[in-house]
Parts: structure tokens; C-alpha cells; sequence
């Protein structure tokens, strides 16, 4: 199975990835899910299909981070005025990890892929 997630060119890859990306965009943003997508990724990080352990897939939007301001107007120096083109300072990983924390106050977040 790793092999094959290491060729993700392959047809047989691509057709899962499709038609599991088309899946995961029809479910809510943080959801929880009855089994790992990747069992053999789970067990390498620590899960165990045991109770006590628990899956979620959280949905986190791709690309730069832009600026929250009104209407794109930012007012003071022009040094301070860029929008777009911003850069997050956290990974996707991190702000997805974050999100599932706060989500579920009771659980810890054990690790991710």
C-alpha cells in the first residue's frame, strides 16, 4: 500500500484520489470518520483500532493567507498595504491540528497525516 500511494500517477491512484476528493468536499468541514484512509500511515504515527482512538478529517483551505481587512483596504503606509499576497506562518497540518483541538476539548490530538 505505501507503494502505491508512492506512484500517485498510476491510474489505479489517480481514480482514488478522484473519486475520493469529490467524497470528502460533499462532508462538513470537521467530520468524523469510522476508519483511517490510510491504515498502514494511522499505525506508523500510533493508532490502534482499539477504543480510545478516534479519526477525524478536517477540511483546510489551500494557498496564501489574505489579509482580513474591509473591502481590501488597508490604510497607512504603503510598506503595510499588501493583501494577497501574504504568507502563513503555520503549515496547513498545524491550523488543521489546531482546529480538531478545539472541536474536541476532551481529546488530544494523538497525530496527523
Amino acid at each position: 500500500m505505501q507503494e502505491l500511494y508512492r506512484k500517485k500517477q498510476s491510474d489505479s491512484m489517480r481514480f482514488l484520489l478522484r473519486i475520493r476528493c469529490w467524497q470528502y468536499r460533499q462532508l462538513s468541514t470537521v467530520h468524523r470518520a469510522s476508519r483511517p484512509s490510510r491504515p498502514e500511515k494511522a499505525r506508523r504515527l500510533g493508532y490502534k483500532a482499539k477504543q480510545g482512538f478516534v479519526i477525524y478529517r478536517i477540511r483546510v483551505r489551500r494557498g496564501g493567507r489574505k489579509k482580513p481587512v474591509a473591502k481590501g483596504q488597508v490604510y497607512g503606509k504603503p510598506s503595510n498595504c499588501g493583501i494577497n499576497s501574504l504568507k502563513n506562518q503555520r503549515s496547513l497540518q498545524a491550523i488543521a491540528e489546531e482546529r480538531v483541538g478545539r472541536k474536541c476539548k476532551a481529546l488530544r490530538v494523538l497525530n496527523t497525516y
